[in-house]
Parts: structure tokens; sequence; C-alpha cells
């Protein structure tokens, strides 16, 4: 986890320490805000409290920040890497079976990822996204012995692609899907999303 923090800082540094000279369009430092739909499935993933039958979804309202940086190798082609961190809103997993109340709780995600893109237009950029991801999750069970809670960060990948516009050389828009896979190769934990993007470039 120290290794992930020390990463985001330390690409938050860079985007703060860059030339902000000419700004181009997909090329250079860059920030951002998103938000858009989220989606948790879960069969029977392995948590702190034992292997817990969950076989529910939720679906859910999800935001947060990013920051990156994209450089164009060619006229058309940009490659570029990202970090972000996103929380989600009214996201618990619950299931109850009368004796015992489940409730599996995602509190926050933290991704690191690469991606690539062609250029169909000067300002329309095409791309495909992968690399690691790490969500924060809480465990709860309910039953007549009383409640147990426990939380631990859950270690994953995700692939993904989206279309970003340049609206101006400092602004520009996106809309992407990301598949998860959290399960830690145990159970079933995945994650699916449909996010909305604005971000603005140094």
């Amino acid at each position: 986890m120290k290794r992930i923090v020390t990463s985001v800082a330390a690409l938050a540094l860079t985007v703060g320490l860059a030339s902000a000279a000419s700004a181009e369009p997909f090329n250079g430092p860059f920030i951002g805000a998103q938000a858009g739909w989220s989606q948790d499935d879960l069969g029977t993933p392995s948590t702190p409290l034992g292997d817990r039958a969950v076989d529910r979804s939720r679906d859910s309202v999800s935001g947060g920040v990013f920051v990156g940086y994209d450089y164009k190798v060619s006229p058309r082609v940009v490659l570029g890497a990202e970090a972000g961190v996103q929380f989600g809103a009214d996201d618990s997993i619950v299931r109850d079976t009368g004796a015992t109340r489940l409730t599996v709780d995602p509190k926050r995600s933290l991704d690191l990822t690469a991606r690539a893109g062609y250029l169909v237009t000067d300002n329309t950029l095409l791309y495909a996204r992968g690399g690691y991801t790490n969500a924060r999750v809480k465990t709860s069970v309910e039953n007549a012995a009383g409640i147990r809670s426990a939380s631990a960060d859950r270690d994953g990948w995700l692939v993904g692609g989206g279309v970003e516009h340049a609206l101006s050389d400092n602004v520009s828009a996106r809309a992407e899907y990301r598949y998860s896979d959290l399960s830690e190769g145990d159970g079933k934990f995945d994650r699916h999303q449909a996010l909305f993007g604005i971000a603005y470039r140094f």
C-alpha cells in the first residue's frame, strides 16, 4: 500500500512541476475528475472473516479524481500513464438469510494504469487501458453471536477502453468502460464501470 501511495504522490508531483508552457491535446500532464455507473458482482470471495457466499451484485454511483501524463510517440499514436482514486455511493452488498446478515462494503479504490490510443482525428482519441487496481473493502457478519467486522485491501487488475475528445488545447472530455477483477484468484469479485470524465491539460 505504501508503494501505491508513493507512486500516486510521485505522479502528482510530476504534474505539478511540469512546464505549462504550451498545452497540446493528448501530450503532457493532466488532472481530472470522473463519475458514472459501477456494478460489483460477487460470488464466494475470500474475506478476513473467511470465504463468504455473497452471490449478489450491486449497482451504484462512483466518482473520483485522476492524474496522468500522455506522450505522442507519433502524430497519431499516444501512450500514457494514469493514477486515480474512486469512491462509491450506497454501494454496500447485503445478503440476509434470516440467521445471518452479511455485508460487503467497498470503501475506495486506487488505480495505476497505462493506456495506448490512436487519434482518429486531431482532437479525438480512441484508446485501450490496462493495469493494477486495489480496493479497500469492509466485511461484516451479524448473527446470534454478535457482529464481527474486518477490512482488507484487495489487489486486482483492470482492462478497459474509451474515447476522449479535446474540447480545447487545455480541456478534454472522455467516456470509458472498465472491467476489474478483484477476486485475488479465489471466488468471484468483479467490477464493471461506465465512467465519464473531464480533464485539464497543462
